[in-house]
C-alpha cells in the first residue's frame, strides 16, 4: 500500500489519482478541516471516472506532531510520497512553515524507522536552488547557499531536505524532487493553485521562473520510485517562462488588455516600504527583499537530468496554461 501525505493539495491529489490508475491501494492523509468535496470535483478535470477513483481512496486524518498518529498511518505501507507542506511567502507564516514543513518531515521520517516502508519520495522545490552551472543554468548541483537571502519557505524546504538526506544516509531509500512552479486545477485559492487567478491581475513582474504541469510532476514522481532512483534529487521543470508571458495568455483568454510590467525601480523601493509600513499594514510585509528578488530575477532552471534519465517529454507551458485556465473558468461560472 502507498501513503500520500498532503493528498488534498494540488500535487498530492494528482499523485493519488495516478497511483490509483495503476491499480495501487492508496492511503491519503488530510486535516480534519480538509475540503474533500473540492478534491472530488477537481478529479473530473483529470479522468472520465472521477467518482470511481475518488471512492477508492482511504482517507485518514493525521497529526504530524503525534508520532503515534504517524505510525498508525504507516501500518502496511511500503511507499511514501511526502507532499504535505505549507507554501507561503508571507513572513508571518514562517513559524507555521517551520513546524509543518521541517518538524513534520522529521517526525514522519522518525515514524518510518522500524516500519514496513521501503521507498520514500520527498517533494521539495526549486526555491532551494542557488548558483549557476557553466551554461548559466541552475541544476541539481546548485546547492542552497545560507549566506544568501531566502524566503522562509525556501529555508523550510532546505531544512526538510536535510532531514531526508539524513534518513538516506541511515539506509532509507529516498528520492527528492524539486518541481518548478506547478500549474494545476482545483485548490484555486491556495499555493500554486492561485497561479491563474493572480495572472489575471492588471500588473505583472519583469522576471520569470520554471513552470511545470502537475500531471508531469505526478507521473515523473511515480516513475522515479518505480525505477528505484534513490539517493538523488531531480529538478522537474517543463520550460523557463516570463511572468508576463503567462499573464498575457491568461488575460487574452479573458478578453483583457495586456498587463503592465512593474518597473524595477518601484520594485527596488518595495522592501523599504515593507520595512517602514509593514507594522501598520501587515500585508506589506510581503514586500521583503527575497520576494522582490524572486519576481525581478529571470531564473534559468535546467531539466537536463530528468530528461536524460527518463527521456521524458513535458507538456508545453502554453498548452498547460490553456488546459487549466479552461478548468478555472468553468469552475468560476
Amino acid at each position: 500500500m502507498v501513503l500520500v501525505t498532503g493528498a488534498t493539495g494540488i500535487l498530492g491529489r494528482v499523485i493519488v489519482l495516478e497511483l490509483l490508475k495503476q491499480g495501487k491501494e492508496v492511503r491519503a492523509t488530510k486535516r480534519p478541516s480538509s475540503n474533500l468535496k473540492e478534491v472530488r470535483a477537481s478529479y473530473r478535470f483529470y479522468t472520465d471516472q472521477p467518482d470511481f477513483y475518488f471512492d477508492k481512496i482511504q482517507w485518514m486524518d493525521v497529526d504530524f506532531e503525534d508520532l503515534d498518529s504517524l505510525r498508525e498511518a504507516l501500518i502496511d505501507i511500503d511507499q511514501v510520497y511526502h507532499c504535505a507542506a505549507i507554501v507561503s511567502f508571507n513572513p508571518q507564516d514562517d513559524k507555521a512553515m517551520n513546524k509543518t514543513n521541517v518538524d513534520g518531515t522529521r517526525n514522519l521520517l522518525y515514524a518510518v524507522e522500524n516500519s514496513t516502508v521501503e521507498k520514500f519520495l520527498f517533494v521539495s522545490s526549486i526555491a532551494v536552488l542557488d548558483g549557476y552551472n557553466e551554461q548559466g543554468m541552475m541544476d541539481e548541483n546548485s546547492d542552497f547557499n545560507p549566506k544568501l537571502n531566502h524566503s522562509g519557505y525556501a529555508i523550510s524546504k532546505h531544512l526538510s531536505e536535510m532531514e531526508v538526506w539524513r534518513a538516506s544516509a541511515e539506509g532509507l531509500n529516498t528520492v527528492i524532487i524539486n518541481p518548478g512552479l506547478i500549474i494545476g486545477s482545483g485548490n484555486w485559492k491556495k499555493s500554486s493553485g492561485d497561479l491563474i487567478s493572480k495572472s489575471s491581475h492588471s500588473y505583472t513582474f519583469p522576471g520569470g521562473t520554471a513552470y511545470v504541469d502537475v500531471r508531469d510532476v505526478a507521473r515523473i514522481a511515480i516513475e522515479l520510485m518505480a525505477r528505484n532512483t534513490f539517493g538523488e534529487r531531480f529538478i522537474i521543470s517543463s520550460e523557463n517562462y516570463k511572468y508576463q508571458k503567462i499573464s498575457d495568455q491568461v488575460r487574452q483568454a479573458e478578453g483583457l488588455r495586456r498587463a503592465r510590467i512593474i518597473a524595477p525601480f518601484f520594485l527596488d523601493l518595495a522592501p523599504i516600504i515593507g520595512t517602514l509600513l509593514g507594522w501598520l499594514v501587515p500585508g506589506l510585509k510581503l514586500l521583503n527583499r527575497s520576494n522582490v528578488e524572486a519576481v525581478k530575477s529571470d531564473s534559468r532552471i535546467s531539466n537536463k537530468k530528468i530528461t536524460d534519465v527518463l527521456g521524458y517529454h513535458f507538456i508545453p507551458v502554453a498548452e498547460s496554461i490553456d488546459f487549466h485556465l479552461k478548468n478555472y473558468l468553468s469552475d468560476r461560472k
